[in-house]
């Protein structure tokens, strides 16, 4: 299904989506966890619902409810039934978070995905879970692979800089060890972030991990406990909104907590930077359109902005460097090379860079036919940058931002936005 996107101004009020990072934590750690815990409010997006499809076959049992997740974990300590296949359809999270977990149990677990998620790097996880222990079969570094368990813990050795789902699976599977695990990072951290709201969900349910000179500690014997979990809205999601009206009008979005951990809530002061007109009031934050100026961005710690904050840097007065994103070429899409692929179809001045791009504004954007090789951030990212081109743009798959923002066209529609699926 296509999206036709046209010339638009925006205004009005929409609460943000619910956070995928964050459903995606509390469905794994309430599978984890003896007893009983209630997800409220979770997004129940195409990778998410991966995760709780996932959590399912490995021995948790999932009741749905109207706005509400209940799980009765503890019971993936079982040995696993013979055979037993994950299929993580388009999830990067899901695959690398629950193939630590599945070291730590007793069996063999195969994980499988659609063909884009087959084709992203996994090898760094895999050769750590062979470093601790356990049985890996995998013929290219890539899924599909085999885990086989139980690890006990140890120290164990692993790049930060390919993945920071690499370290989270790492971090939430180790207390299921009969040993306390060390993990080493051997490179910089990216997207620490992620890493940091990891620990903080897993200190929810009662596990703490230790900072050490080179990564991290999580001593054995921990248990996780059973915990209701109210997920927050999504500061990743509500970027592209932010970005709508900093280019088209004025919109306030709610549902945003000031002190969530989210790395993706700098976007407000990056927003700040470019000049846009930004008023925050608890979890309300407002956006008003304004004339921007360039700047030059760090996105190391929050490359999901990378696409969305590059349609603006089009649209400020000067040049814009973007860098420290390097490891998007690793997602989806090559995010790097895909955004600047459909902006520069648009007119933008824009050139890749290894680790970002450098972008020269403002350009008078024209309609264009976008592909979005399946992605979710670049479909919504070429739909902003639709609403201020001069002619109509066509968004090659509407559906795939139903992966982390399955309501984007609606509250998008809702505010304004002259948009359609056909």
């Amino acid at each position: 299904m296509k999206l036709i996107v046209s010339r638009s101004q925006i205004s009005g009020c929409v609460h943000a989506p619910p956070s995928k990072s964050h459903t995606h934590r509390a469905f794994l750690l309430a599978s984890l966890a003896k007893g009983e815990s209630v997800v409220l409010s979770p997004l129940l997006g195409e990778d998410t619902l991966a995760t709780l499809s996932a959590v399912k076959a490995l021995g948790a049992n999932v009741c749905e409810g109207d706005d509400r997740i209940t799980i009765q974990g503890g019971n993936l300590h079982a040995p696993l039934p013979k055979g037993t296949v994950i299929n993580c359809k388009n999830s990067g999270t899901s695959i690398r978070m629950l193939a630590g977990i599945a070291s730590r149990l007793d069996g063999t677990t195969e994980f499988t995905g659609d063909a884009s998620l087959c084709s992203r790097p996994m090898k760094p996880l895999l050769d750590a879970l062979s470093e601790l222990g356990a049985g890996v079969t995998s013929d290219n570094g890539c899924a599909p692979f085999t885990i086989t368990g139980p690890v006990s813990g140890g120290d164990v050795h692993i790049r930060g800089d390919v993945s920071s789902q690499f370290i989270s699976g790492l971090l939430i599977s180790a207390p299921l060890g009969k040993a306390d695990t060390r993990i080493h990072l051997t490179t910089p951290l990216t997207s620490k972030p992620y890493v940091d709201m990891t620990i903080s969900a897993m200190k929810k349910h009662g596990v703490s991990v230790e900072t050490i000179e080179d990564g991290y500690l999580v001593r054995s014997g921990q248990v996780y406990s059973s915990e209701d979990v109210q997920v927050g809205g999504d500061y990743s999601s509500a970027a592209f909104l932010f970005a709508a009206a900093a280019l088209a009008g004025e919109i306030a979005v709610s549902g945003l907590d000031p002190a969530d951990p989210q790395g993706d809530q700098v976007v407000i002061s990056i927003l700040e930077t470019f000049g846009a007109g930004v008023v925050r009031d608890g979890e309300n934050v407002t956006i008003r359109k304004a004339a921007l100026k360039a700047a030059d961005i760090d996105l190391a710690n929050a490359p999901d902005l990378f696409p969305i904050i590059a349609v603006l840097a089009s649209q400020a007065k000067g040049t814009s460097r973007l860098y420290g994103a390097a490891h998007l070429r690793f997602k989806e899409s090559d995010r790097i090379m895909s955004t600047v692929l459909f902006l520069r179809s648009m007119g933008a001045d824009i050139s890749e860079t290894e680790d970002g791009c450098i972008v020269t504004g403002p350009a008078n954007l024209s309609g264009a036919n976008v592909t979005t090789f399946g992605d979710h951030r670049i479909m919504m990212a070429s739909a902003v940058a639709g609403l201020i081109a001069d002619s109509t743009t066509t968004v090659d798959d509407a559906g795939c931002c139903a992966v982390s923002y399955p309501g984007f066209v609606k509250d998008m529609q809702k505010l304004g936005a002259d948009m359609r699926e056909e």
